[in-house]
This record gives C-alpha cells, sequence and structure tokens, in this order.
C-alpha cells in the first residue's frame, strides 16, 4: 500500500503579515495615523466617514481607502467631499488585505494626509485576521443589527482599539437590550472603549473628538469643539 505524505498548508496570513509590516513602516515615515474599520453592511461606515469628512475637512488632512466587492458607488459619496479617496474592489473576496492597501498607496500622497482610514469590506469576520499596517482597528455595529451582534463576533471584539455602536436614535423603536450589549464588551473586552453615536442625527462628537486626539491636527478645532 502506497503511502501519501499529507500537504503541510502553511500559514496564509504570513505574507500578508509581511506586508502589512511594510505598510505600517510607510504609514510611519509619513507620520500618517492609520484605522482599520470593520463592520457590516448597513453599520453606517460610509455616513459615518461622509460625516467625518464634512466635521474634519478643515482641520485634518484624510484620505480614505473604500473596500467594496463591486461598484464604486462609496468611493464616489466620499469623493463628492474628499480628492484623497481611493476605491478597492474585491470582486468575490470579503475584505481587504495588506496588498490591495499597498497598492491603493500608489494613489494617495501620503505626505500631505494626517489620517487614513480605510473602510473595509462589509464583514464582520474575514477582515478582522488580516493586518493593514493599521493603528488601530475600529470595530462598528449599529443598533438595527440586534444586540446579540457584539457576542456573536466575539473576534471583532477582542482584537479592536475602538468599538463604536450606531444608530442610537432607532433605539425607542427597535427591541434593543443596551445593557446586555454592554456587558457583552466588557465581558469580551475589557480593555475596548464603546462610543455610541448616531450618524443620523449628527450625533457622533465622541468619534470625531477620539480622531482628533490621535491624530495631528489643527488646534482650531478643539475650539470649535468646545462652542458646541
Amino acid at each position: 500500500m502506497m503511502s501519501h505524505k499529507v500537504p503541510i498548508v502553511e500559514n496564509v496570513l504570513k505574507l500578508n503579515d509581511e506586508l502589512a509590516l511594510q505598510n505600517r513602516e510607510v504609514f510611519q515615515r509619513a507620520g500618517v495615523f492609520v484605522v482599520d474599520l470593520i463592520g457590516s453592511p448597513g453599520a453606517g461606515k460610509t455616513s459615518l466617514l461622509e460625516l467625518t469628512l464634512r466635521e474634519l475637512g478643515n482641520f485634518l488632512n484624510i484620505g480614505v481607502i473604500v473596500g467594496d466587492p463591486a461598484t464604486c458607488r462609496d468611493g464616489d459619496r466620499l469623493a463628492a467631499h474628499s480628492s484623497n479617496i481611493v476605491q478597492v474592489n474585491t470582486g468575490t473576496g470579503c475584505h481587504l488585505d495588506a496588498n490591495q492597501v499597498r497598492h491603493a498607496l500608489d494613489k494617495l500622497n501620503l505626505s500631505d494626509i494626517d489620517l487614513l482610514i480605510i473602510e473595509n469590506v462589509g464583514n464582520l469576520i474575514c477582515p478582522v485576521s488580516f493586518n493593514l499596517g493599521q493603528d488601530c482597528k475600529v470595530g462598528m455595529f449599529s443598533v438595527s443589527e440586534g444586540d446579540d451582534k457584539a457576542a456573536k463576533h466575539p473576534n471583532l471584539v477582542v482584537s479592536a482599539d475602538l468599538l463604536l455602536l450606531n444608530k442610537m436614535d432607532l433605539l425607542p423603536y427597535i427591541p434593543f437590550d443596551l445593557p446586555r450589549f454592554r456587558q457583552d464588551i466588557q465581558h469580551l473586552n475589557r480593555d475596548a472603549q464603546l462610543l455610541e453615536l448616531s450618524v443620523l442625527s449628527n450625533q457622533a462628537k465622541p468619534w470625531m473628538d477620539w480622531l482628533i486626539s490621535h491624530s495631528k491636527h489643527d488646534r482650531r478645532y478643539s475650539h470649535v469643539s468646545q462652542q458646541r
């Protein structure tokens, strides 16, 4: 009876991690703060970025890399607020990888950018495992998705540096156990900060303040923010 060698499957993330390290070095040399924004379709990622560009565009030079399986609709929406937008279509891919980000950087002048936000493909699972070279990983949930999503997607919660809960304006109309949601996050990641927002109602100041505090910025925003 012939014996067959069992093929050894190498770590598919190894090459990605090496490229992510290269991206990280590029970002550090340019002095750019980089955020990997992960959330499900419909959580409000693009709407949040539209608001971010409107609110902070005069105080921070912001670039955005938009990941989407198809169409340029999200990129077109953001391009109305900034010229530093790059759309990456992944086709059947359910996440962005470090190589795609590296190629997208060819279309951005990082020397003119303070903050780079990578809007990952709408998915709560696949993007979590792929390092892009970012400084922070931000997980985004919304009230309309249900209060069980943090518990059902623990890897995102555990790996996130910051968590967002959007669509707080819907709380009176949708069954959502907010204390339970908060408790799930605390159980999974006591160090992760949770910001509760309503992008549609323009209630996202905690997010704006968080970005400002982590990025190079014009101090004029601090004065404007305090006056609101």
